[in-house]
């Protein structure tokens, strides 16, 4: 667990265990999320982020473990806990029928002190499908208000998921910069999603989960510098010949590290310099390996997740 002080901690999860019949949805699993900040929960489909955030939310019990949300138990004190969080649901939460600034509006009227829904609707690019029915809204439309709906009340701790999927690259940009401002003024937010950029871009901190464990966290800058390390990417024309990370691995000697990504590129990490460059360019000349790009930089946040997961992240 985080030594954050408790009271600086919107969540804390410990030693999570959940199950659907004899599959293990999350395992032991343990991790905090500190107040006023951005978290993502990132992880290949099937890693346990949904059931972690339902969790949360109150709308699962746990089997084994503890769950706090703003220092509350989810289920025990969900009466006390629902009017201090926002939740965006993956699969929506309005009528079909209704349209969407009616939707909008009621939801605002179950608050005591709620945002102006027409603000939020200016925000997120409402007006123009104001009196559309929820079904007939497109995907990146019922995305902007699900967001909305979950934010309207004025939480103290917000959980999306998927904020963006289906929207234009103009309007996630907009929804990045409304996230970017809750975060300034004091509200937490637990966002999963399956773009690499915009956990980049908005995370203080990234949790990565698979099979129901947690693989890693750190900010963005931590999971990626891989220490003082830099890294070489190499991409191929096609597959490579089987042993090649092992092989380049001994080309280049200690201190370096190969690790295979797909059939078609690795990364190097390690001090890449120009005569490491020069021995992977000098490898791929002696083993018949054709690169279609060579390119020396830090690892991203995409080469990170494959490497701890062997999966890549995919909606």
């Amino acid at each position: 667990m985080s030594a954050v002080p408790a009271s600086d901690l919107a969540v804390e999860v410990d030693d999570l265990t959940m199950r659907y019949a004899d599959k293990v949805a999350l395992d032991a699993l343990s991790l905090t999320v500190e107040r006023g900040s951005i978290t993502a929960v990132l992880g290949p489909n099937g890693a346990g982020k949904t059931t972690l955030l339902e969790t949360c939310e109150g709308y699962r019990h746990q089997h084994s473990g503890t769950v706090r949300v703003l220092g509350l138990d989810p289920v025990r004190q969900r009466k006390d806990l629902l009017p201090r969080i926002g939740v965006m649901l993956q699969g929506g939460g309005a009528w079909s029928g209704v349209r969407a600034m009616e939707m909008l509006r009621h939801i605002a009227s179950l608050h005591a002190h709620p945002l102006d829904p027409q603000m939020l609707s200016d925000c997120l690019g409402l007006d123009d499908c104001a009196r559309t029915p929820y079904r007939r809204l497109s995907g990146g439309q019922q995305q902007r208000l699900n967001l909305a709906m979950a934010l309207v009340g004025r939480p103290e701790l917000v959980f999306v998921d998927e904020p963006t999927a289906g929207m234009d690259p103009a309007v996630r940009r907009t929804t990045w910069d409304l996230l970017a401002q809750l975060r300034t003024d004091g509200v937490t937010v637990v966002l999963t999603t399956h773009y690499m950029d915009e956990a980049e871009r908005l995370a203080d901190r990234i949790h990565i989960l698979d099979h129901g464990r947690l693989v890693t966290s750190g900010s963005p800058l931590e999971l990626t510098r891989g220490g003082r390390m830099s890294t070489i990417r190499l991409v191929v024309t096609r597959p490579f010949p089987a042993g090649a990370h092992e092989s380049l691995r001994v080309a280049l000697g200690p201190g370096t590290d190969v690790t295979q990504l797909d059939e078609l590129s690795l990364v190097v990490t390690g001090p890449a310099d120009a005569s490491t460059l020069a021995r992977v360019s000098r490898w791929c000349e002696e083993n018949d390996v054709l690169p279609e790009s060579l390119t020396l930089g830090q690892r991203t946040l995409e080469d990170v997740f494959l490497e701890l997961t062997g999966r890549e992240l995919t909606p």
